[in-house]
């Protein structure tokens, strides 16, 4: 049976047009630290999924190098789109371009034969103290690619596997009711949520753990000291509360 890590926010330029290590000492040769360790403890036949803000890459043709970067580590690896991804510009176009043993997550759902993934971008919630005016179109919209997302996994793959739920924006926030997101996926049947987006300090504001059936992980890179982090989906012991 094959393991499933996941990890977020690689933030790769390998052609050197955007280094990371200008945010700070934590991100010097961070590529290669982040292949030192996702060589060491994924093997080929675990599923890796990597919840956004992949490259800094403007367009596929500068993403091509990252791209295979990705290929070249082990494991089957699903891509989900970030806010910086801005090379992600349609989905046969980025499927197309991905390398062997990469699939991309976009208005559907895929599966590993051992669990079905779920998900969306997602986008800042429109009642968050530092959402303007334009954040609410587009949050409704990744909602809307939420449902479509668990619409075909319900049509595919009925509710026979575990249920893994994909996003690249945290679905909440400490101090904070739950987004819409949580609902949905709560009803979806998603027993774990990976997320990334936040970074340094703001790790803290993700809410992580099992909350309302649901066990939440926050995984971007750095929080993770560049090193993909393993996710089970069982057991749980039932909903948990927010203090």
């Amino acid at each position: 049976m094959g393991r499933l890590f996941a990890i977020a926010d690689l933030h790769l330029s390998l052609s050197g047009a955007k280094p990371m290590d200008v945010f700070g000492k934590e991100w010097q040769e961070h590529p290669a630290r982040i292949a030192h360790a996702w060589d060491r403890i994924v093997d080929a036949q675990d599923t890796v999924l990597l919840p956004g803000d992949l490259s800094w890459a403007r367009d596929l043709d500068e993403a091509a190098a990252d791209l295979a970067w990705i290929g070249a580590r082990p494991g089957w690896k699903v891509l989900l789109r970030g806010n910086h991804d801005s090379w992600w510009t349609g989905l046969a176009k980025v499927q197309r371009a991905l390398p062997e043993g990469c699939v991309a997550l976009q208005n559907g759902a895929v599966s590993d034969g051992e669990r079905v993934i779920v998900g969306a971008r997602g986008w800042t919630a429109p009642d968050d103290p530092t959402a303007v005016p334009e954040d609410g179109a587009i949050f409704r919209r990744e909602l809307e690619r939420l449902k479509l997302s668990i619409a075909d996994a319900d049509r595919r793959f009925g509710r026979r596997l575990p249920r893994i739920g994909m996003l690249h924006y945290p679905p909440w926030i400490q101090g904070r009711a739950p987004s819409a997101v949580v609902e949905i996926l709560r009803g979806a049947g998603v027993q774990a949520c990976v997320f990334g987006h936040l970074h340094g300090t703001d790790h803290a504001l993700a809410i992580t753990g099992e909350q309302e059936g649901i066990r939440f992980h926050l995984v971007s890179c750095d929080a993770l000291a560049f090193s993909p982090a393993e996710i089970a989906t069982f057991p749980f012991t039932g909903a948990g509360t927010v203090s």
